[in-house]
């Protein structure tokens, strides 16, 4: 991670960057990509697996938020229903939603022999965006058999940018993708860690600030064709072994937004921004031994801490997404600009200092 910027003093005074500034500094979560890139075909699988153990027999508490809902994700009614995730999340490009939910639901019950039988169902969560720009979306190219070996694939390293579900994806019409962070924040003085992981395909060129320069304008006012509406999206996971109950997750997944906004964004009619945020403290037993639980959790009149954390490191995980992405030729020919490569040619012209700084701080 390149960021360089004391972005602390900005959003969040009392929490520090994880050891690897992914959301796989969190305990347990591991995450697996397969990456198509070559042709027209320029999509992806990225899986968050939320723990290292049965997620369907231990399940965790959860919540999802919708932001604006033009999307076609699956599993979140019931995350919302009953306030937990029973198995691993899938992201992928919309057309590829129902055979990533085959394969998921074909591992979970390959995994437990009960499901559908003498117990319940398992709800898959499969979130989504549009990469058609970039990618031929009409040749559903990714197979079940794709989706099944990156759930079997999955470690605490991994790449970010033009990689998984994130290869077709663009972000503030540059090249989008997939990005990360995490911070630690001590509680009664122990460390505890917040994690995000962005799939960003949204925004506006003009609208891009970064650290309070106008990156967008400057780049946009030499761009030939300006995009007319916004029909991107930003799907956001949140990931945290702090002990938060479901409807405080729902408080936490609400301020993902303000993440969002602070690079440029204003969610757009057309655009599909989802969030899912859960913690891998007190877990649910599916088959539980008494009525009775106890649970460990936040009080809410210290919950604004928490808060500043979900907004910086949600800001953080989207410009990771700009500061690792690389250029694609998309599935007409055409170049599709990482943020690297756009501010390299701006500059070559106008030497701007402003913009000369800000390569430094994202060292890029």
């Amino acid at each position: 991670m390149g960021l360089t910027k004391p972005f602390l003093d900005q959003i969040s005074t009392d929490s520090v960057r994880g050891p690897l500034n992914l959301i796989t500094d969190v305990p347990g979560v591991s995450v697996g990509q397969t990456t198509f890139n070559g042709g027209t075909h320029h999509t992806g699988i990225t899986v968050v697996q939320p723990a290292s153990d049965n997620v369907f027999l231990n399940k965790l508490p959860a919540a999802a938020h919708v932001i604006n809902g033009f999307g076609k994700s699956t599993g979140l009614v019931q995350i919302n229903e009953l306030g937990t995730l029973e198995t691993p999340i899938v992201l992928t490009n919309t057309f590829a939603v129902g055979t990533a939910e085959a394969a998921l639901a074909e591992d979970m019950m390959a995994q437990n022999s009960d499901i559908g039988d003498t117990t319940s169902t398992v709800n898959p969560v499969i979130m989504e965006c549009n990469d058609g720009d970039i990618n031929d979306i009409r040749d559903v190219f990714i197979t079940k058999e794709d989706v099944l070996n990156t759930l079997h694939h999955t470690g605490q390293s991994f790449d970010e940018g033009t990689v998984g579900a994130g290869v077709g994806m663009s972000c503030y019409d540059l090249k989008g993708g997939i990005g990360s962070a995490s911070r630690v924040i001590k509680i009664d003085g122990k460390s505890f860690t917040m994690g995000a992981l962005v799939l960003s395909n949204y925004g506006f060129l003009r609208d891009l600030d970064i650290y309070d320069v106008p990156v967008g304008k400057k780049l946009d006012a030499f761009k030939a064709e300006k995009k007319q509406k916004e029909k991107g999206s930003i799907v956001t996971i949140l990931a945290t072994d702090i002990p938060f109950n479901s409807r405080q997750l729902t408080r936490i997944a609400k301020r993902a937004s303000v993440g969002i906004t602070r690079t440029g964004a204003f969610i757009g009619n057309g655009s599909g921004e989802i969030v899912v945020a859960f913690s891998t403290a007190n877990r649910i037993a599916h088959y539980p031994k008494s009525e009775l639980t106890t649970q460990n959790a936040i009080t809410d009149d210290k919950i604004d801490r928490y808060f500043r954390m979900t907004v910086s490191v949600v800001e953080e995980a989207i410009l990771s997404v700009l500061t690792h992405a690389t250029t694609v030729t998309d599935r007409k020919g055409n170049p599709r600009l990482s943020l690297h490569d756009a501010l390299q040619a701006y500059q070559a012209e106008h030497h701007d200092p402003d913009i000369a700084r800000l390569q430094t701080q994202l060292g890029i």
